[in-house]
């Protein structure tokens, strides 16, 4: 067996971006896979859960796991992962925030479920079938992971050591994470291996920005001629950079569209979406309740563009009542 540094990967409730930014190493992942040994890594090679199971408790040097957790399947991988793993880390937004699965706490598991198998215009379910958790067949019993109630981040169910934000995170990132590692050079437990600076601090637009900035609407991006050198927000875009971890390089704004924040909130703040308001009643020229409500006009949808990628990491977690009742 290599003395090597054994390294693991795997996914969860997530898009497989995360895993696509992995290769997105280009040749660097050559000099990645000489340096450790990867025993699990199941959407690119074949590993089996049974072969992580019997494994040694800690034998695993890290663990970069993304994507949410809403099911008793990756709730059980996630456990696993951190028997095995001396250091876990929640790389990607999914895993770090919520990210884009965890919008689903914007409703019930009910409401999801019949959305999925009931009202979809593409589905055909006139008996209401859904998947159930446990199907005898000839052959014994078939079981499915149970559907819980709520999107979890990874902190939310297991003990995590670090975090590698970013939808997906960027290459630059990973590298100093995993170059940390190998050299020992981590920081200390609970540290988000980004810069603890907000992304318009790294914006090549930074210059353009006003020392004054008083906006009357928010515009959305198809409705304006975007100038590629004027900074987004006084052009009336509504970007999260000034509420954003950088380390992305502004990677949306130099493709000229305004930062979402998959890299969430510098430490300290609590509330990502909370941060975000307040960023923006700091430049918004609403004094009266009527130039507040012309303002929001131009946020069509708050809740999504606000918690996108953090709802089940912030105070709120989900929605409750009504279509979002916290009730399965």
């Amino acid at each position: 067996m290599s003395g090597k540094p054994k390294v693991a990967f795997y996914w969860c409730a997530s898009c497989g971006g995360c895993e696509e930014a992995v290769v997105d190493l280009h040749e660097a992942v050559l000099d990645v896979v000489a340096a450790v040994d990867i025993v699990f890594w199941p959407v690119a090679l074949d590993f089996k859960r049974s072969d992580v199971a019997a494994m040694a408790d800690g034998s695993i040097t890290a663990c970069f796991l993304n994507g949410a957790i809403r099911t008793s399947e990756q709730e059980e991988m996630a456990e696993l992962m951190r028997r095995k793993s001396q250091v876990l880390i929640a790389f990607g937004s999914c895993s770090h925030t919520g990210g884009i699965p965890g919008l689903a706490n914007l409703y019930n598991r009910e409401s999801i479920l019949q959305s999925s198998y009931g009202n979809a215009l593409s589905t055909v379910n006139p008996e209401g079938t859904r998947p159930q958790e446990q199907t005898k067949v000839p052959e014994g019993t078939v079981v499915l992971p149970h559907f819980g109630p709520s999107v979890k981040t990874l902190a939310q169910t297991v003990d995590v050591d670090y975090y590698l934000p970013g939808c997906p995170p960027p290459v630059k990132l990973i590298v100093g994470a995993v170059t940390a590692l190998l050299e020992g050079k981590l920081p200390p437990k609970g540290s988000v291996l980004a810069p603890n600076m907000a992304l318009c601090d790294e914006c090549p637009r930074k210059d353009t920005k006003p020392d004054k900035l008083l906006l009357k609407e928010f515009k959305r991006p198809h409705q304006v001629l975007i100038d590629a050198e004027k900074c987004l927000l006084e052009q009336g875009l509504l970007c999260l950079g000034p509420a954003t971890r950088s380390g992305c390089g502004a990677a949306c704004m130099s493709g000229n569209m305004p930062c979402t924040g998959c890299l969430g909130p510098t430490d300290g703040v609590k509330d990502y979406g909370a941060k975000v308001l307040s960023a923006l009643a700091s430049i918004g020229e609403a004094n009266e309740e009527p130039q507040a409500a012309a303002l929001m006009q131009g946020i069509v949808d708050p809740s999504g563009t606000f918690y996108r990628y953090s709802l089940p990491a912030s105070l709120l977690h989900r929605r409750v009542g009504g279509n979002g009742g916290a009730k399965s």
